[in-house]
């Protein structure tokens, strides 16, 4: 089925978008976490909806049934998921609450993504599009490099890096009340959408091992298919359509014993443990994606 640009077929869609927003246009450390505008957020369900064909639905149901068990009673829950569009998560969490399993509806309500700050920063329309779900903000590394390259002087440079720590600082602490509250992190490993022909955007980011040393669980989420394909920077070019997705997880991964037996396994010498850790979950994620598209 033919695509076409999300800012000719969805105009409208971004113009209520834009009237609902509430979200903070600059991010500090004292607004790290944003939940969820619901009233954005029904127009995004809506989008979705409209492009989400009767064939998507959640591959492996039952680890995600136990997964959300597992947290419900105290259990920390971390997922990693593959990153292929901006309707990744809408469509991950429409999915969920239509799943005909109230656990399932009840999950989706407990995902908090861990977001960039240029999703709030960039444009006023990614920003009410992003500000339909729960997140913790972050300045990740790659931005904080490109900024310090940027910079006029080393004082400027300096005054980012403090920004940086201060945001991020903040973001850890609201990340542990997160948790506290039985919400679960959802993170997207590689940092950035997957672009066909760039196998770069795929590689894992050695600071997501981190994240595997403070959770209790994780659950890896493979997708396969996308209401939206990626054509340049600006999101609202982006094509949409109709699309099966289907978001598939293998069982529930206890994370300290599946990070310290991944670790022994790697020699003595292994310069950098950390980013081998990740390559193994990616690889993983790259796994799992495969079986199930040899299914369809």
């Amino acid at each position: 089925m033919n695509k076409i640009p999300l800012c000719e077929k969805y105009a409208e869609f971004f113009k209520k978008l834009s009237v609902l927003s509430t979200a903070a246009a600059k991010i500090d450390e004292t607004n790290v976490y944003q939940p969820a505008n619901m009233n954005t957020r029904k127009i995004m369900d809506a989008l979705v909806e409209e492009n989400t064909l009767p064939e998507s639905h959640l591959e492996g149901k039952e680890n995600f049934i136990d997964f959300y068990e597992q947290v419900k009673a105290g259990k920390s829950g971390l997922i990693l998921m593959e990153h292929y569009s901006n309707t990744d998560l809408p469509s991950f969490c429409y999915l969920l609450e239509h799943s005909g399993d109230e656990r399932l509806a009840d999950l989706s309500k407990r995902i908090v993504a861990i977001a960039g700050m240029k999703l709030n920063e960039d444009s006023p329309v990614v920003r009410s599009f992003a500000e339909s779900f729960s997140r913790v903000v972050i300045y990740p590394t790659r931005s904080l490099d490109k900024a310090e390259a940027t910079a006029q002087n080393e004082e400027e440079a300096k005054a980012e890096e403090q920004k940086a720590r201060k945001i991020n600082m903040a973001a850890m602490h609201a990340m542990s009340d997160c948790k506290k509250r039985g919400e679960v992190i959802l993170v997207f490993p590689s940092g950035t959408r997957y672009r066909p022909g760039h196998p770069e955007t795929k590689k894992g980011l050695r600071e997501i091992d981190s994240y595997l040393r403070l959770f209790d669980i994780v659950l890896l989420v493979s997708i396969n298919g996308s209401i939206l394909d990626i054509q340049d920077e600006n999101m609202l070019h982006d094509l949409v359509g109709p699309e099966v997705t289907i978001f598939g997880a293998h069982k529930v991964i206890e994370c300290k014993s599946f990070r310290n037996e991944y670790l022994a396994s790697l020699p003595a010498d292994e310069p950098d443990p950390k980013q081998k850790m990740i390559d193994h979950v990616m690889d993983l994620l790259d796994k799992q994606h495969a079986e199930i598209e040899a299914k369809k």
